[in-house]
């Protein structure tokens, strides 16, 4: 177990943009025939691409877009498409227009499509020339928010209309996604632990995204993978052990005495016995010590040690571990 007592600045900026608005996702049936979500729908559909994708950082349930559609990048990065589709299944069962139908199944399919053979997903597809966005993605829980999405489609009644080949084919392609998680568990000295950010897609391997996104050990997106796994029904022996060896990694790279505040301006670390703990975002795979690291790549053991723009940039540290640990112990006792 960690026990850090020193000050240091943290960046607490959010990993993800604001995403889809989750409340027009909880409107009743009524409303996708007013003018509000008539608008909303017309948004929505405005910002699908070409290939059935919508991008990111974009307020797609409340700006039109004016560009072409072929112009239209999109992503399954930074909550990106997921909730686009499930908007378009509650608008279609709302009002049966068949336009919302239609793009949710070239979007659906596109999501299928895009599922490597080994059973994990890239960023964004069709793959660029760029090599971190065809890494298997678990990067802001991208995966796993793809594959919630397709358990959706599998088994909810609000997807009894999609029809029964795409629905069996949801499950299929959330199992192969299971399997590849448990392939990518990372192996250390014979324990397993947790994962990294983004694996290779061909040999499983942890990878490099962005210069300041290492190999590592990481204790955000971890976090999002065990809680997961831990919401399938009947899980296998092999999914349980894999939760057991990740939540005996949290709990060991436990940060506890220090707390967050903000000091003109600028966020820090400050030593605190009775603080809630923390996780690292970042875990070096041989030492499994926490790091930074500027855009230079070059890690340091402290925020102080680092640039004001990537310290105050980047959700280096956060409390990933404390609602997974709740819900593991919920798990156990079922």
């Amino acid at each position: 177990m960690l026990r850090l007592f020193f000050t240091l600045r943290v960046c607490l900026a959010s990993l993800n943009a604001a995403g889809f608005p989750e409340a027009i996702l909880k409107q009743p049936a009524a409303w996708y025939s007013t003018e509000d979500g008539r608008k909303t729908t017309a948004c929505v559909l405005s910002w699908q691409s070409q290939s059935g994708s919508w991008p990111k950082a974009k307020d797609t349930a409340r700006t039109m877009n004016s560009d072409p559609r072929e112009k239209v990048t999109g992503t399954f990065d930074n909550k990106s498409t997921t909730d686009e589709l499930r908007y378009l299944s509650c608008a279609y069962r709302a009002t049966n227009d068949e336009t919302c139908k239609a793009a949710f199944i070239l979007g659906f399919d596109h999501i299928l499509k895009a599922q490597y053979p080994n059973g994990g997903w890239p960023q964004l597809f069709p793959l660029t020339k760029m090599d971190y966005p065809r890494r298997i993605t678990f990067n802001d829980n991208t995966m796993v928010r793809l594959m919630q999405l397709l358990d959706e489609v599998s088994t909810e009644d609000a997807y009894s209309w999609v029809d029964a080949d795409r629905r069996t084919a949801a499950r299929a392609a959330t199992e192969r996604g299971i399997e590849c998680i448990i392939k990518c568990q990372i192996i250390i000295a014979g324990k397993p632990t947790v994962w990294c950010a983004q694996h290779d897609e061909v040999t499983y391997a942890p990878a490099l995204a962005r210069a300041y996104e290492l190999p590592t050990l990481s204790g955000s997106e971890s976090a999002g993978i065990l809680r997961y796994l831990m919401s399938i029904p009947k899980p296998s022996p092999a999914i349980i052990q894999c939760v057991k060896d990740g939540v005996a990694w949290f709990i060991s790279a436990k940060i506890e005495g220090i707390r967050i505040e903000k000091i003109k301006g600028d966020r820090q670390m400050i030593a605190d016995a009775t603080a809630p703990p923390l996780w690292a975002r970042f875990y070096d795979l041989e030492t499994e010590r926490p790091f930074v690291c500027d855009r230079d790549g070059v890690k340091k053991p402290l925020l102080s040690d680092i640039g004001k723009e990537r310290r105050n940039g980047y959700a280096w540290y956060g409390s990933w571990g404390t609602p997974l640990l709740k819900e593991y112990s919920k798990w156990t006792h079922q």
